[in-house]
């Protein structure tokens, strides 16, 4: 990722609420004789962990073609981003870009049991569950407990210890207060780049007011929900 010292993003507890709030990861191998392997699964952060550690699974056989704990994995965790119009910024000359807020984490994966990995597979379950009206938990009843049981073994589990982060978070925070409101302020509005959680995170990024009268709690649960 090409530095930018403006953009980077070094604090430890803004990475793990980027992962927890967009927990779709990309996982990317190099793998000798094999070149680049590429998947993607949801992922959980340990959180009595020290540092920033990943838990996750892949299906069979993709532990295979990664040689899953064999090398160093790099995990890629995108949030909220989009396209910026220069026409927003209300002065020329200026060019169009793109925001964005991603973190690339690698260490090497350690490969859970098949009991460690229904425990974590349980609790992600649960974290998406647990915010609608009738939670379905893998361990709901003996049956689906049962059928969890079984599919276990269709997935491999593991742990990333993450021992190098590269992190940028690039929200037009070199423009000023005025031109970054009237972004927010576009990317609220009905349209083909219609945003509200880029704008979102814009506005608690550049600690500025909700644009056009939006009340701060719908800006924080776009966060959320991005």
């Amino acid at each position: 990722m090409r530095e930018n010292r403006h953009y980077a993003l070094e604090d430890t507890d803004t990475i793990k609420d980027l992962i927890r709030e967009n927990p779709w990861c990309t996982f990317v191998s190099s793998v000798p004789g094999h070149g680049l392997v590429a998947s993607h699964y949801p992922v959980l952060l340990d959180e009595e962990a020290e540092g920033i550690v990943l838990l996750s699974h892949v299906g069979r056989p993709d532990e295979t073609k990664h040689r899953l704990g064999d090398h160093e994995m790099l995990a890629i965790v995108q949030g909220p981003h989009g396209y910026i119009s220069p026409s927003w910024y209300g002065h020329r000359p200026n060019v169009p870009t793109w925001n964005f807020a991603v973190a690339h984490l690698r260490g090497v994966p350690e490969i859970l049991g098949d009991e460690e990995n229904l425990r974590v597979l349980d609790r992600l379950v649960a974290h998406f569950e647990r915010v609608l009206p009738d939670p379905h938990l893998l361990h709901a009843t003996a049956e689906n407990s049962e059928y969890a049981h079984r599919i276990v073994t269709g997935t491999a589990g593991f742990r990333l210890r993450v021992d190098h982060v590269e992190a940028k978070e690039k929200m037009n925070q070199d423009k000023s207060e005025e031109t970054i409101d009237r972004i927010i302020g576009h990317l609220g509005e009905p349209g083909p780049y219609n945003n509200p959680a880029l704008a979102a995170r814009m506005a608690r990024v550049n600690g500025v007011a909700p644009a056009q009268g939006r009340p701060v709690d719908t800006l924080d649960n776009a966060v959320t929900q991005g």
